[in-house]
């Protein structure tokens, strides 16, 4: 059995879950205070980060970690494609998620508006808010550029970059974030991705004393 460590709006952990879906894999989800840096926790990962993956005595403490590991020994389905270039690309794009979109949207946004809250690490600062509320339109942009041409953001078929996206936008839109209004070309990509059976435990969640906005799961928006 596997056992995944996660906080709830946790992009990473998010990805994590939805690859877990995707390949029927079933895992208890033990959610996780992170910040509190829970002695038992630390001995998982001293990092103090989450999402950790213990399966047998193995444990994974990295999401990109994990889900390579979970692509090896859960090969069906895919969720990288089979040409080298195409392969290095999802991870170019993974890695523009977890980095550059994490940094300039989710930590300003998602970061200020719950993270401090919920750590009790002072209120939100509206410099930070608006760089976030500037960056999410170029980013959303390059998304378009994307798939104006594609069906998926990496191909005609959905990949891990599909995911690693979708983990960081459904936590902007679980607090009403992203402007669907500027992006039409990638909200219809997130409805449809958003319909997969993989996302409904996202869709679930509910984080006491921020409420999701009507909208989040419905799956027509």
């Amino acid at each position: 059995m596997h056992k995944l460590y996660h906080f709830p709006l946790s992009p990473f952990s998010r990805k994590v879950r939805l690859v877990l879906a995707e390949k029927k894999i079933e895992a208890e989800l033990v959610e996780e205070r992170y910040w509190e840096h829970r002695a038992q926790f630390l001995q998982l990962n001293p990092a103090g980060q989450v999402p950790v993956l213990r399966t047998g005595n193995i444990t994974l403490p990295e999401s990109n970690a994990i889900i390579e590991y979970l692509e090896e020994t859960h090969p069906e389905p895919s969720l990288m494609p089979s040409r080298p270039e195409q392969r290095a690309e999802v991870r170019c794009l993974n890695g523009y998620f977890d980095d550059a979109f994490y940094r300039d949207v989710t930590l300003n946004l998602l970061g200020e508006r719950v993270n401090k809250k919920i750590m009790s690490r002072g209120s939100p600062d509206p410099g930070n808010v608006r760089t976030g509320t500037r960056r999410i339109k170029y980013h959303l942009t390059r998304m378009e550029q994307l798939l104006e041409r594609r069906r998926w953001l990496a191909g005609d078929r959905m990949t891990l970059a599909d995911f690693a996206a979708a983990a960081q936008i459904s936590c902007l839109d679980y607090i009403s974030d992203v402007p669907w209004n500027q992006a039409e070309s990638v909200k219809d990509w997130y409805a449809k991705i958003k319909s997969r059976p993989a996302f409904r435990g996202l869709l679930a969640d509910q984080l006491p004393g921020f409420p999701p906005p009507p909208h989040y799961s419905n799956l027509d928006f």
